[in-house]
């Protein structure tokens, strides 16, 4: 268990650390530096992190932690309910940025600027990670760092299948935020949570459920096994083909929303409340991690 324990102690410290990221850029930047850039760096760092971490439990914790597909899927349901709760609205997921694009919710600076920022911050997630498994704490951070350099894929299936999978994943992650978007936070995040879980044990073992673009370029697509251009057509416009067939529903259903559908909503949003939002994964994880690499 002292592997689970560091493992732990690395989740709580990096929402911890991007919290108090969010909270400090909130008060020192204008608004729109804010919500454009920091809060979306801040969140793809975390679900990053996060991700990374959880994927190594997953490959290596059950053979060398006896760790069982419950605890690792109890871990997923509780980190997307701490994205949810800390996320402020942050989408970290270039598909969801991508999409307010094409709903002309969001200008094309300010959707360049959050890929940017998604970008930087899961590569501070990968160095940060890699930091903090050099310090080969556990058994599981040893393993991990003598067999970086032999990563498995976690593309496990053909790459139309794969593909398939992934856009059916952000499909149905999607959809939901969409039907959830007027719901109390106490009712969405978990909703979500949970539906980010079950993508995961059902996708997972096919393409590891990361419908994130960001979050599968940072996790697998330097490992070996397929071409760089393989993991682009799955990972990349997998998730994207879902997008025109939601934007008919999204424009009849709420054309007023606010450019982030990430966001939880309260009922009073139209006088500027606004929740804190869950990340995707990704939409993690949601996914989840998305999102996230399951071996299961």
């Amino acid at each position: 268990m002292a592997g689970l324990n560091v493992s732990l102690s690395f989740f709580l410290g990096t929402i911890a650390l991007c919290q108090a990221a969010r909270r400090a850029s909130k008060a020192l930047l204008p608004a729109g530096a804010y919500n454009g850039f920091a809060r979306e760096a801040a969140g793809a760092a975390q679900l990053g992190a996060c991700c990374l971490e959880l994927r190594v439990l997953v490959e290596l914790g059950p053979w060398a932690g006896g760790f069982g597909p419950d605890l690792l899927l109890t871990l997923l349901f509780l980190l997307f309910l701490a994205h949810g709760a800390t996320f402020d609205g942050a989408s970290a997921n270039p598909a969801v940025s991508l999409q307010e694009l094409l709903l002309a919710e969001a200008s094309v600076p300010s959707t360049l600027l959050k890929l940017v920022a998604q970008a930087l911050g899961v590569q501070a997630a990968c160095t940060l990670t890699q930091l903090y498994w050099a310090w080969e704490l556990s058994d599981l951070h040893m393993l991990q760092n003598l067999m970086a350099a032999h990563c498995s894929s976690a593309l496990r299936t053909t790459v139309l299948h794969g593909a398939l999978v992934e856009g059916a994943c952000a499909f149905f992650f999607h959809l939901t935020l969409l039907r959830l978007q007027h719901s109390l936070p106490i009712y969405r995040v978990p909703a979500v949570a949970l539906l980010v879980t079950i993508l995961a044990y059902t996708a997972g073992p096919l393409t590891s459920a990361f419908f994130n673009p960001a979050l599968a370029a940072s996790v697998t697509f330097h490992c070996s096994g397929h071409t760089l251009l393989e993991y682009a057509q799955v990972y990349w416009l997998g998730p994207l083909t879902e997008e025109p067939a939601l934007q008919p529903e999204e424009q009849v259903s709420n054309p007023q929303r606010e450019a982030s559908p990430w966001a939880w909503r309260h009922p009073d949003v139209g006088r500027g409340v606004q929740s804190p939002g869950v990340w995707a994964a990704g939409g993690g994880a949601a996914a989840a991690g998305l999102q996230w690499a399951w071996s299961l």
